[in-house]
């Protein structure tokens, strides 16, 4: 685990941020990109791109402080311990809440439909899962819980935050494999499937289920699994499971597929 490099004396760069940072820029990057070849305007992403901002990390941050409520209750006392941590933990399922919140909104008042939108964005996600959870290995937001599979980890380090003395599965390079793996498998089937919001329920299923299957691995506990055996983010990812399954369902049931589903 390498928290943080040190290139000279007194100057000292945060793996977390700068990975938070790489993912903020390849994320534009795709979605202009893709924006090009799916036909949806790049401008409202830039020109509410505080907005966002904002959004994404309030949101996020809010929700891990209730799912760590039990040792993080106090941060509420002061906006500076909210804002600024020294624990840089984040809901991704928040993080995504408040994305689409923005997104959802500015699509109202402009009223367009936000279909329109949904395979750019979460291609674009699913790009930059891979360096996010690098990201997170290299600082110790998440980590597995001890196995005996043959592929766990020891984290050894001086800087370990991770509450383990022993191997542990190697649950965020699992995913950043995973999720590498799907990008591509989902970018090569934009390029010859023509219907829109297909890809998008087809990401939210594979997502989805590659949460609920592997945080079981999750050597974190929240307010929910220190009583149950599951957690938050499987519960969210079960409610995202339901709305792609149901979404795909209704295209494959979709026999007159008109002009404003096929992307020219």
């Amino acid at each position: 685990m390498y928290p943080f490099f040190e290139i000279f004396d007194g100057f000292i760069i945060y793996t977390f941020w700068l990975t938070l940072t790489l993912c903020f820029f390849f994320f534009l990057w795709m979605l202009k990109k893709l924006s090009m070849r799916l036909g949806f305007d790049f401008l409202l992403f830039r020109q509410n791109i505080i907005w966002f901002f904002l959004s994404v990390f309030v949101f996020s941050r809010l929700f891990y402080v209730f799912s760590q409520w039990s040792h993080l209750k106090y941060t509420f006392e002061s906006l500076i311990e909210f804002f600024i941590m020294n624990d840089y933990n984040f809901s991704l399922f928040w993080a995504l809440f408040g994305f689409f919140l923005v997104l959802f909104l500015r699509l109202k008042s402009s009223k367009e439909n936000i279909n329109k939108y949904i395979d750019g964005v979460v291609l674009s996600f699913i790009f930059v899962l891979f360096i996010g959870y690098i990201g997170s290995f290299l600082w110790g937001q998440v980590y597995g819980k001890e196995t005996h599979i043959g592929i766990e980890i020891m984290y050894n380090t001086p800087y370990n935050v991770v509450p383990y003395q022993v191997p542990v599965f190697p649950l965020p390079i699992i995913y950043a494999i995973v999720f590498f793996i799907l990008f591509w498998v989902l970018y090569i089937l934009s390029l010859f499937i023509h219907i829109k919001w297909f890809i998008g329920y087809v990401w939210l299923i594979a997502f989805s289920s590659c949460i609920l299957i592997f945080d079981f691995f999750s050597g974190k506990n929240d307010v929910l699994s220190n009583y149950f055996s599951f957690n938050f983010n499987q519960i969210f990812a079960l409610i995202l499971l339901w709305f792609g399954i149901k979404g795909l369902y209704k295209i494959t049931k979709n026999k007159s597929v008109d002009n404003k589903i096929i992307i020219q």
